[in-house]
């Protein structure tokens, strides 16, 4: 079972903030009025009474309430950070990328239940975007917007062709992986451009890849990995509902992979087109 972080962050933050305004509201002037009362009755020469002490579980939910409420709010409507486990995505983005995710980019939704409550934007042809898998809610998937709603999708011969237009592939040269990379090592690199939006894409010659003609219904949008030969995308399990959109990829803040050696530090800043 996958973890729900962002149920968790919910309820940390409901319930660390209810204990503190329950304990603001009800019990601390309770104790203000009890150290009051103690230190009239000691008299005029009395020592002055200690501010009374918070219990230990108001002061910690008083301490962390800020700081989980800070990360839910850009967390679910500002920017998350994913991790890459997959090859799909090859050359764009290697296993171990680490990457941020613009979730302002496609509306603002509330986090958990995923309801829209502001609209800001729609996806354009080329974006990369972190979606909800349609057939697991709770698994995230990343790929290539190539369809708009009201396209006619058509991939044969390893190449693709959008409202009976072809989309041009140049040959880059022969993609030399490394690390967790190593297998897609001997695929054609090539640059695919879609409607003026040129990014690199994988081809495994002589590899039997999924081919078909499909329309985007209103609403979806139709996916696919950059690794073409290596990638589940809508081409198996069909469009993408907009409400699964979760937001788009802007940028690789880490990469981490033993099989390279650690740090990919030409990695780090790297904007994804």
């Amino acid at each position: 079972m996958s973890l729900n972080f962002p149920l968790i962050l919910v309820l940390a933050t409901f319930v660390t903030g209810v204990i503190w305004l329950v304990d603001a509201l009800f019990f601390a002037p309770r104790r203000r009025a009890a150290a009051a009362a103690a230190g009239e009755a000691g008299g005029a020469g009395a020592v002055p009474a200690r501010p009374p002490k918070e219990p230990v579980l108001v002061e910690y939910a008083r301490a962390f309430f800020p700081v989980i409420l800070a990360v839910l709010v850009l967390r679910s409507f500002v920017v998350e950070p994913f991790r890459i486990p997959s090859g799909s995505m090859i050359p764009t983005l290697l296993v171990g990328d680490f990457i941020l995710v613009n979730k302002f980019a496609y509306g603002v939704r509330l986090p958990v239940i995923h309801t829209k409550i502001l609209a800001t934007g729609e996806p354009k042809r080329g974006d990369v975007v972190v979606f909800r898998y349609p057939e697991d809610p709770s698994v995230d998937y990343i790929k290539r917007v190539v369809g708009l709603p009201g396209d006619h999708i058509a991939y044969h011969d390893k190449v693709l062709y959008i409202n009976g237009k072809r989309q041009p592939q140049q040959r880059v040269g022969t993609y030399i992986g490394k690390g967790a990379e190593i297998s897609s090592s001997g695929s054609e690199l090539k640059i695919e451009n879609l409607d003026g939006v040129k990014h690199q894409i994988l081809l495994r010659p002589g590899m039997h890849s999924r081919e078909g003609e499909t329309v985007v219904p209103p609403g979806y949008y139709f996916m696919m990995g950059d690794n073409r030969d290596n990638s589940r995308d809508s081409r198996y399990f069909g469009p993408v509902p907009e409400g699964n959109l979760v937001g788009k990829a802007f940028m690789i803040w880490m990469n981490w992979d033993s099989d390279r050696g650690g740090i990919g530090w030409d990695r780090i800043g790297k904007r994804i087109r």
